[in-house]
Formats: structure tokens, C-alpha cells, sequence
């Protein structure tokens, strides 16, 4: 049976991609809604029916553990997901999201003062201070939507100048409440960490959630081996996307670079 990994679009490979580092083995299928992203902007009810059709897809795929690597749908679909979908659909599978990992993460660091960037959906949401003040009430968090990074990022503009001056603005607020560090609240901003780092200042911690994701996923494993034993470890890829096209598969293997062969096919899915 496989892992699967599912994102709105491009940003989720930045956690596939240390998936694929730290745990190479096992057998993988990545979903990428391409075409309805970006998330952001959209109303609750519309986000969780796009999660549900999701997670249909990638269980009837032969998925076992679902892993959502967005941040917009873990904050606003995977708790609902949780308790009420797979309780009745599909009571002997998982899905896991990308928040509690960092916030552990952080929270064990010792951190503040924390800033977290995201969509709108997710800074409403307070996902992220929810769940930090379950861990220390004394923390300081501090938020700020970036609702125009995913479309520049999607459309392959990391190098464009124009986000230079859109991600000071984004980030001064953050800077003025002099954050000691800042969590990357949506997994395409970490296809741009080196410029936000760079603007927001070396004395700020930068939080990737690539990283945290798949130690976590490693350590969550190791303590549910009724869930590792059934998961194949061939080190089979499949992916898929809403909507198939040149530009996508291109960015999947600028992304995922020597992680992606040529051999892999990038398949339409119909959700």
C-alpha cells in the first residue's frame, strides 16, 4: 500500500521531497489540484469538499496514510476529515496534516516570539496560534497574509524582482514586532525561503516544513508498526494532477529535481 501526499499545486513537493530523502523506501502516490488551486481566498465548505475529493481519490488508489501537505487544508479540513469522514468511510486509514508537526517543532526550540505567514484562509483560521498556545500560553504569535505568493510562485516567478518588494512589505510588520522566528505557514514559500531569509533577517529562525514533516512521518511510524508493516517499500512514484499539463510536469522536475526520473509519468486525475 502506498503514502500518499496531497497539495493544492505545487508547494507539497517541497515536503515530498524530504519524504523522499529521509524515507526513500516506500512506495509513494502524489495528487497536486493544479487545477483549482490556489486555495487561499476560498470559503471553508468549498476547501473541505476539495480535501474529501482528494482523499476518495487516493484511498481508491491504495493510499493507507494520506499526508496533507498544504497547509490551507490541514487548518481548515483535516480535523473535520478526522473526526467525522473517516470514522464512517474509512475507519482503518489516516490522514495527517503539516501544522501540529511544526508547531511541535517550534514550540521545542524554545521560541517567543513566532510570525507566521500564510493564505488568508489559513491566518483566519489561527490554526497555528491555536494550536502553539495549546503547547505555552506565553508565546507571542504573529501573524500576516501573503495572499499573492502562491500565484507568483505557481507561475514560476521566484526569480521576478517584483516579489523582492512584495515580501518586504509582507514582512515588516513581522520584523517591527521583532520575531525570533517565522513559520513558513503555507509549503510553497519554501521554494523562496533563501529570499524571505534573507529579508527578514539572519537572526530570525526560518521553520520549513519539508523537514519537520518527514522526521515526524519517520517517528510516527516507528511508534504505529500496524500501520508501517502493510506499506509497500519498492520504491515505486506515481503522480498525478487535476490538470495535465507541459508547464506543471517541467516544475515538478525543476522542484523535485533527481527525485523526479524521466521515466515517471505525470497521469491525469479525476476527482
Amino acid at each position: 500500500m502506498n503514502i500518499g501526499v496531497f497539495d493544492s499545486g505545487l508547494g507539497g513537493l517541497t515536503v515530498f521531497k524530504e519524504l523522499l530523502k529521509k524515507l526513500p523506501d516506500y512506495n509513494y502516490l502524489y495528487l497536486g489540484d493544479n487545477a483549482r488551486v490556489p486555495y487561499g481566498g476560498k470559503s471553508e465548505k468549498i476547501i473541505y469538499t476539495y480535501i474529501r475529493e482528494a482523499v476518495d481519490f487516493l484511498f481508491k488508489k491504495n493510499c493507507l496514510l494520506v499526508i496533507l501537505a498544504c497547509n490551507t487544508a490541514t487548518a481548515v479540513a483535516l480535523r473535520k476529515i478526522q473526526r467525522e469522514y473517516l470514522p464512517k468511510k474509512y475507519p482503518d486509514k489516516k490522514v495527517l496534516g503539516v501544522i501540529r508537526p511544526t508547531v511541535e517543532s517550534v514550540i521545542d526550540a524554545g521560541y517567543k516570539k513566532i510570525g507566521v505567514i500564510g493564505t488568508y484562509a489559513l491566518v483566519i483560521s489561527k490554526s497555528f496560534v491555536k494550536e502553539i498556545k495549546k503547547f505555552d500560553k506565553s508565546v507571542e504569535v504573529y501573524q500576516k497574509a501573503c495572499p499573492l505568493l502562491v500565484p507568483i510562485i505557481e507561475e514560476g516567478e521566484i526569480d521576478w524582482q517584483g516579489l523582492d518588494m512584495i515580501l518586504k512589505k509582507y514582512l515588516q510588520p513581522l520584523k517591527n514586532n521583532n520575531i525570533d522566528s517565522l513559520i513558513l505557514g503555507c509549503t510553497h514559500y519554501g521554494l523562496i525561503d533563501d529570499k524571505i531569509h534573507k529579508i527578514i533577517g539572519t537572526g530570525v529562525h526560518i521553520v520549513t516544513e519539508g523537514n519537520v514533516t518527514a522526521l515526524k512521518l519517520k517517528d510516527y511510524l516507528i511508534r504505529h508498526p500496524e500501520i508501517e508493516k502493510h506499506l509497500g517499500k519498492d520504491r515505486q512514484r506515481e503522480y498525478y494532477v487535476t490538470d495535465l499539463n507541459i508547464r506543471y510536469k517541467k516544475m515538478i522536475q525543476l522542484f523535485l529535481e533527481k527525485y523526479f526520473d524521466k521515466k515517471d509519468s505525470l497521469r491525469l486525475a479525476r476527482v
